[in-house]
This record gives structure tokens, C-alpha cells and sequence, in this order.
């Protein structure tokens, strides 16, 4: 009996180490079939954080371009406001001049008015009559400076 029951013990156990070889072989096929999708889970895990490194890297150059850009368009206000402040002024001048061309067109009618009272005779009777002026006052260094003359200026 004894050893029959040690038979039967032993067939038991043969039977269950079978089973348990069968079952540790299913574990590891199930495990290598669980590795390969953890493999391609980490590397597209792997592939996902270098596209957020990429768009963290594009996200920073915008921000400086945007910073290169908002600084343009502050130095293009200023030059405007400057070109504002040019055309002003321009402005005020140009009205100045405006007043004083008045001005003057003003005066020249006044002169012209003035000067409208005086009648000339003829050119001749006025060279005649200045003549025997001017030899009173003695030589015109206005009227005898060039090469031929004797005058003052002439002489030098």
C-alpha cells in the first residue's frame, strides 16, 4: 500500500509539474507579448516628449520674434511721432511765411503807392540836372571805380 500510494504520489506530482511547466510557459509567452507593446509605448512616449521639446522650442521663438517685433513697431511709433511733430512744426512755418509774404506784398503796395506821387521827366533833363549835383558833392566813388578811372578807388 505504501507504495502504491507513493505511485500514485508520485504520478500526482509528475501531473502537477507538468501543469505548472505548461502554465510557467503560457506566463512567458503572455510576458513577451506584454513587453513588446510596453516597448512601443515607451517609445512613442519617447517620441511625444521630443515633439513637446520642438514646440517648446518654437513656442520660445515666437516669443522672441514677437518681443524683436513689438519692439519695431514701438521705434516706428516714435519716428511717426516725430515725423508728426516735424510736419507740425513745418506746418507753423509755412504759415509764418505766409503771414510775412502777406506782409511784405502789403508793403510793396504801400511803397508803390507812395512812390506813384513822384512824376519823372525825361531821362535826359534828370542826368542833367543830377549832374551839376554831383559835381557839388565831388566824385561818385560808386560811379568811378572801374579800370579807366581816377578816383579814389581806381587809383589803388
Amino acid at each position: 500500500m505504501v507504495a502504491s500510494e507513493v505511485r500514485n504520489l508520485a504520478q500526482r506530482t509528475a501531473t502537477a509539474a507538468k501543469e505548472i511547466k505548461g502554465l510557467i510557459g503560457e506566463s512567458v509567452e503572455k510576458v513577451g507579448a506584454g513587453t513588446q507593446p510596453v516597448d512601443t509605448a515607451g517609445q512613442t512616449m519617447q517620441e511625444i516628449v521630443q515633439a513637446v521639446k520642438r514646440v517648446n522650442d518654437i513656442m520660445s521663438d515666437i516669443t522672441t520674434a514677437s518681443a524683436d517685433q513689438s519692439s519695431s513697431i514701438e521705434s516706428v511709433n516714435a519716428s511717426i511721432a516725430g515725423m508728426d511733430r516735424w510736419t507740425q512744426q513745418n506746418a507753423s512755418l509755412v504759415e509764418q511765411a505766409a503771414a510775412a509774404a502777406t506782409r511784405l506784398r502789403q508793403q510793396v503796395e504801400r511803397l508803390h503807392q507812395a512812390a506813384s506821387i513822384f512824376e519823372l521827366a525825361d531821362e535826359d533833363a534828370v542826368v542833367a540836372r543830377e549832374a551839376p549835383a554831383a559835381e557839388r558833392r565831388g566824385p561818385n566813388p560808386r560811379r568811378e571805380c572801374g579800370p579807366d578811372s581816377t578816383g579814389p578807388i581806381g587809383d589803388a
